[in-house]
This record gives C-alpha cells, structure tokens and sequence, in this order.
C-alpha cells in the first residue's frame, strides 16, 4: 500500500502502488504517479507531473512548475520522468508550453543536485546530469549523454547520444553524437572511447567513428565538404547515418573544431 501521512496529497492525483510521500511534500491534483515511487520531504509535484516506476525524488526537487516563460498563457501541458529516473535535491523541472506541450526526461537517468531543466526539452535515456547544470528552453539532449557540472546550455541547442561535455562548459552550437566536448568556445576533445567501449561499441566501430570526424573536424574543409567526403569514404552504417543526418539538420551550426577557427 501507499504511504503519504503528514504529506499534503491531492485526493484527485492518481497514485500507484507501493508509493511513499514524505511529511511536507506536496502533490497537486493533475499529478499521476506509477509503482514504487519515492517522494522525499518538501518535494512538490505540480499540476501535470507523469511519473514512471521508481523514480526518486528528493527534498526540495519542484516538478512541472509553470514554465518561466513570458510567452506562457496558461495552456495545458506536462512534465514526463521515466522508469527508474532519480531526480535530487533542489531540482527544478518547468513544464511544457505550446510548442511541445510537454518536457520530458527519459528513463534510468540521474539529475544531480541544483539542476534546472527548462519548458519544452526532451532529456533521452540514460542521461546524467551533474551538479548545477542549468539547461535552457527547447533544448535536446540523446541518450546516455553526460553533462559536466555547472554546464549551462543555451536554448535551442541539441547534445547526440553518448557525449561527453566537460564541467563548466558554455554550450551555444550543437555537440555531435559520440563526442567530448570542452575548453572556451567548446570544441571537439576527441570521440568518447572510454563510454563507448563501456557500452559495448567495438573497436572497429570506435575506429570507424573516429575517421568520420577527423573528416569533420579535422581535415581543415568545411561541414558540407566534409559530409561528402564522409558518404564517399564511409561505408553506410547506423552511426555513420546518426551523424550526418544529425550536422546535415542542426540549425545552430556545431561545434568548432579543436585548434580551429570554424
């Protein structure tokens, strides 16, 4: 059975089994949440929150607040937090507005203390987020990407799956899939061979990886050139597909190259 005494608990918001609300937590009445979920002491569940499985919240975590955004006229939308998330203290969460009606964090991924995760982004699977990161409005963020500490991401900007962003990074143009990204302006700091190889890439594929962005950030010619290289060169694969659609489609232009001006 579920367990919420002291915890000021809406008795319109939907609850799973096995749930346990903290003394002084909150829970509004458009709140749903799923099994075995955590609530720690003066967390508040806004209107909109969709909780999955076993997710933890700590103290002091605000979830699905009204976004801050001048723009924002009151419309209906959401906060989703998947399977398995563990959210800490003092979080922030903003929910959607009308342009994605919804903000979401995927599955298994851990917000760390302080974390601001604004209106309208979509976080993937997986994901870390460490101390006092502070993500902007509509920002995309893959899977199993790690964002260092006291990074702040600018709105708009996409992150690929499986990069790597140093601590105190500024972030105002995409980071391609499989990179580290660091230093000021960031830059390229390599492929992230170390969390690939952790996730079952092979060699081979890290190698292949490799080649394709020596090509983009290293051969010294432009992204466009570079991509046509890259299909002449690069035999077709999922990853090969992954970065080019991902530099071909990005509107705030990538990441400079390391030692380059472009």
């Amino acid at each position: 059975m579920s367990q919420y005494p002291l915890a000021n608990v809406h008795p319109g918001a939907k609850i799973g089994n096995n749930v346990i609300i903290e003394p002084f937590a909150t829970v509004q009445e458009d709140v749903i949440i799923d099994d075995d979920c955590w609530i720690g002491p003066n967390a508040i569940l806004w209107n909109g929150t969709r909780l999955g499985k076993n997710v933890k919240i700590y103290p002091g975590a605000s979830i699905s607040s009204v976004p801050q955004d001048l723009k924002f006229a009151g419309e209906k939308t959401e906060t989703f937090i998947g399977d398995n998330t563990v959210i800490r203290e003092a979080v922030t969460i903003s929910r959607g507005t009308s342009d994605k009606f919804k903000t979401v964090i995927g599955k298994n991924c851990l917000l760390m203390a302080y974390v601001h995760v604004a209106h309208d982004c979509l976080i993937g699977n997986h994901c870390i987020l460490v101390n006092t990161v502070q993500v902007a409005g509509h920002v995309t963020i893959d899977d199993w990407a790690i964002i260092g500490g006291a990074s702040a991401l600018h709105q708009f900007v996409k992150v690929g799956a499986h990069v790597m962003l140093s601590g105190g990074s500024l972030v105002r143009k995409d980071v391609p899939p499989y990179t580290k990204a660091a230093r000021e302006p960031l830059a390229y700091a390599g492929v992230n061979t170390i969390g690939l190889r952790r996730r079952g890439f092979t060699s081979e594929k890290i190698a292949e990886i490799q080649d394709i962005y020596r090509h983009i950030f290293l051969k010294g010619v432009n992204n466009t050139k570079a991509l046509e290289i890259v299909e002449k060169e690069i035999p077709p694969s999922p990853e090969r597909e992954y970065i080019l659609d991902f530099v071909r489609t990005s509107e705030r232009g990538i990441m400079k190259g390391y030692g380059s001006g472009d």
